[in-house]
């Protein structure tokens, strides 16, 4: 058995939360736990279960945010299923995360291609762990007009021991961010003063423990199904 976890982005200025980040786990040996191979995974199970929480979360938020790395972000089998998603959780709005992991098999064309598509159908497209991976800007920079978001996670610099970074890369990409008027979510919050922090750089929606943990999305009718 397949549920998300939600993880809220919490918007620090109007004090509310904006949307939830979907984090799927697997029901295995009496717990939650992390599948291993998140690719084998069926989209149609993936969005079976967005659809369901989408639809619970309807009056509580304006966004969910859905997970794709390069070679599944351009799979015409798992746009087609996020494309008819998109339609039945309207208003909500999908946003697809692409993630920092490389794929030699897709080049930048056939990224704005599909982000093309995607908008055309109301999804929006965000760039995840910006200065990471293969999301670094000068590699990004050609689909920066056509993306919606873009989420720097400060918890990829402390696992690289690049903590000294954090402040430069906050001055860089808030400056992208001005530049192409994209949203830009600060991801991988925890204290006071990482909190701090994006107040100085007026940095409006957040995510992190600081703000809420992943938890359980409890779907009608789980009591019954979960033991």
């Amino acid at each position: 058995m397949y549920r998300y976890f939600i993880q809220p982005q919490f918007n620090k200025f109007t004090n509310s939360v904006f949307g939830y980040e979907m984090l799927i786990r697997k029901w295995q040996d009496g717990r939650w736990q992390l599948p291993k191979d998140f690719a084998s995974i069926p989209i149609e199970i993936q969005t079976e279960l967005l659809k369901r929480a989408a639809i619970e979360l309807s009056l509580k938020v304006e966004s969910v945010s859905f997970n794709l790395n390069r070679t599944q972000f351009v799979n015409e089998h798992i746009n087609e299923a996020l494309i008819a998603a998109q339609k039945q959780i309207y208003p909500i709005v999908l946003t697809v995360e692409v993630t920092e992991e490389p794929d030699d098999h897709v080049d930048t064309e056939q990224l704005r291609q599909q982000i093309e598509i995607y908008n055309q159908h109301g999804i929006e497209i965000s760039l995840d762990d910006v200065a990471t991976g293969v999301n670094t800007l000068e590699h990004i920079k050609p689909l920066l007009t056509d993306v919606t978001e873009i989420k720097l996670a400060m918890q990829n610099f402390r696992e690289e021991k690049r903590d000294a970074e954090i402040e430069d890369q906050l001055r860089i990409w808030t400056q992208v961010a001005d530049q192409y008027q994209l949203r830009l979510i600060l991801e991988g919050v925890e204290n006071d003063a990482e909190d701090q922090l994006a107040d100085r750089f007026d940095i409006s929606i957040r995510q992190g423990y600081y703000y809420g943990k992943p938890h359980l999305f409890k779907l009608k009718g789980d009591e019954a199904s979960i033991n």
